[in-house]
């Protein structure tokens, strides 16, 4: 029998290519918690996940401007990377993608890279379900530093903006 976490991040793919229809509505748990790289206190509830989960999409989504993926390229210290999808190598073009992804149990640890201004973003979300194919806890981690600042920054700027309904 396949473990939950395999259902529950295909499904998370087919989000993030909005594909699933329901979208976090389905993926979220009630009671979900999210941890941000930016914000001490764990956001809990599908509302809160939801709104932060919202704003990273908008904040971290990258583009395929050629200096933004020459930046990432540089800051990676190479000009090829592992293309999760199909396992292979292919040119990065500086968007939001996943580059490798660990499941197992209830648990997926998903390592993304992004451009966001110009500067390379690394990081994890770590991903955990429960038996019933929604997601309990959702984590995000980034680095290096400066992608930190930058990131906190933009974040900050986009939950004011969703907040204040503009």
């Amino acid at each position: 029998m396949t473990e939950p976490i395999h259902d529950v991040i295909e499904r998370w793919h087919a989000h993030l290519r909005g594909e699933l229809a329901g979208g976090l509505e389905e993926l979220l748990d009630d009671d979900v918690v999210f941890y941000s790289p930016i914000v001490f206190t764990p956001q809990r509830g599908k509302d809160l996940t939801t709104m932060y989960l919202l704003a990273a999409g908008q904040t971290l989504p990258g583009t395929n401007d050629s200096a933004d993926a020459t930046a990432g390229e540089q800051a990676r210290g190479d000009h090829r990377g592992t293309d999760a999808a199909d396992g292979g190598e292919d040119a990065w073009d500086g968007r939001f993608r996943y580059a490798k992804q660990v499941l197992g149990g209830d648990t997926a640890v998903l390592e993304f890279e992004t451009t966001v201004e110009g500067k390379y973003v690394n990081g994890v979300d770590i991903i955990r379900c429960n038996d019933e194919g929604r997601i309990v806890e959702f984590k995000v981690m980034i680095r290096p530093l400066q992608a930190v600042n930058l990131v906190h920054a933009q974040m900050k700027a986009m939950l004011e903006s969703m907040q204040s309904g503009g």
